[in-house]
């Protein structure tokens, strides 16, 4: 008996050491291994474009932050974005955006929906019971975890979700610089889990933007990763529909070439693409083409800049403002923005603290100071200011 309760007890420990890696070392591994900064802070950029910098109200369309449980109000030591990170980068605007759900093997060409990352990530970061498996829950949690950040700071993060909170938010940061506000938006509207009318659901959690979909096709429409590759469905038409008559943003980002038509011919506003990058400096199935560009422009949407090699064939901040610039010459510099996808499992040449050497590589690219100024967060705030609800 003695050596049966040994070896029980020893058991019960091996058990007890692996749960604890499971729940409090393996998630910050994992996040550590999948948003990596190429090059580390502290960054350098030139006098003349720090100058500039300062003077920026710059807005950044897409971060995911979320996702990986930090708490950020916190400055991290992994990761990409957080609170104070976010002020020493001189970034007024980020749009947090919510991942409900990735598959297994995830790449850029073909995905089905039958697996699902975020499970795992969900119970390691010992996320509510009630998130495990429900994507809608899971929208609703991280709302909910923002709101607590935004309470918790001493004013010094704010969340927007008005015409009137951006206004009263641009107006203090005349005179308190070192503030963030945070805009909420979905990747995927698979956390509608079928129903339409969650939509209204998701907008009293506070969100204020979502993409049809992700990286796979659900049961709003087809995405460009996905195994069918469909436009929007009825239930997508009547999504998107209430999106509008709420005051949520449409993001096109990971879209078909179906949906993105169809989105487009029923879009009584301006849409988005809160993150990617174009077919003329970086040809893959993850960018857009020249034509869908020109339909972007055509409805007096966005199109914001990622910083990842998928997006812009590179790894530094030439790359990414090589991008821009082409967006620029073929359809005006009202048209694009930035999008990072910070925190989105992808690795980059600088975290937020750097973005003054993107300031520099777009005057670099022959940029004058007024559109640089609108490409770092004037394009953006505009936008915003013309599409949020009232």
């Amino acid at each position: 008996m003695r050596r049966f309760l040994k070896i029980a007890a020893a058991a019960v420990l091996v058990v007890a050491i692996g749960l604890g890696i499971f729940f409090f070392v393996a998630p910050a591994m994992v996040e550590r291994s999948m948003n990596q900064v190429l090059v580390a802070p502290p960054y350098e950029a030139t006098a003349a474009a720090r100058r500039l910098h300062e003077t920026l109200i710059v807005a950044d369309m897409h971060a995911d932050s979320l996702l990986w449980g930090r708490d950020l109000l916190e400055r991290g030591e992994r990761g990409h974005v957080d609170i104070p990170r976010l002020i020493e980068g001189n970034v007024a605007v980020q749009m947090f955006t919510l991942v409900s759900k990735t598959p297994s093997g995830l790449n850029i060409e073909r995905n089905a929906d039958d697996s699902d990352n975020v499970t795992w990530l969900a119970i390691g970061q010992r996320w509510p019971l009630r998130t495990w498996f429900s994507l809608k829950q899971r929208a609703l949690y991280q709302a909910e975890r923002l709101h607590a950040m935004a309470d918790a700071s001493n004013g010094r993060f704010v969340i927007v979700k008005t015409k009137a909170d951006l206004t009263a938010f641009l107006e203090r940061r005349k005179s308190e610089p070192e503030i963030v506000a945070g805009i909420l938006g979905i990747e995927g509207a698979q956390v509608l889990e079928g129903d339409p009318a969650n939509v209204d659901a998701m907008f009293a959690a506070g969100y204020r933007m979502m993409a049809p979909t992700h990286f796979f096709d659900n049961e709003m429409a087809g995405s460009a990763h996905g195994i069918d590759k469909g436009g929007l469905t009825e239930a997508g038409r009547k999504m998107i529909a209430r999106m509008e008559e709420l005051g949520m943003i449409v993001d096109i980002a990971h879209g078909s070439q179906k949906q993105i038509d169809e989105v487009l011919a029923m879009a009584t506003r301006p849409v988005v693409v809160s993150h990617g990058g174009v077919k003329g400096t970086c040809d893959n199935n993850r960018n857009l083409s020249d034509g869908q560009l020109r339909a972007i422009a055509a409805n007096g949407g966005l199109v914001g800049i990622g910083y990842w090699d998928t997006a812009v064939c590179g790894t530094d901040p030439a790359a990414i403002a090589r991008a821009q610039k082409y967006v620029i010459d073929l359809i005006g510099v009202e048209h694009v923005g930035l999008g990072s996808d910070y925190d989105g499992a992808v690795d980059v040449p600088f975290d937020t603290t750097g973005l003054p050497l993107l300031t520099e590589a777009l005057l670099a690219e022959g940029l004058g100071e007024r559109d640089v100024a609108r490409v770092m967060g004037g394009n953006q705030i505009r936008l915003l200011a013309e599409l949020l609800p009232d």
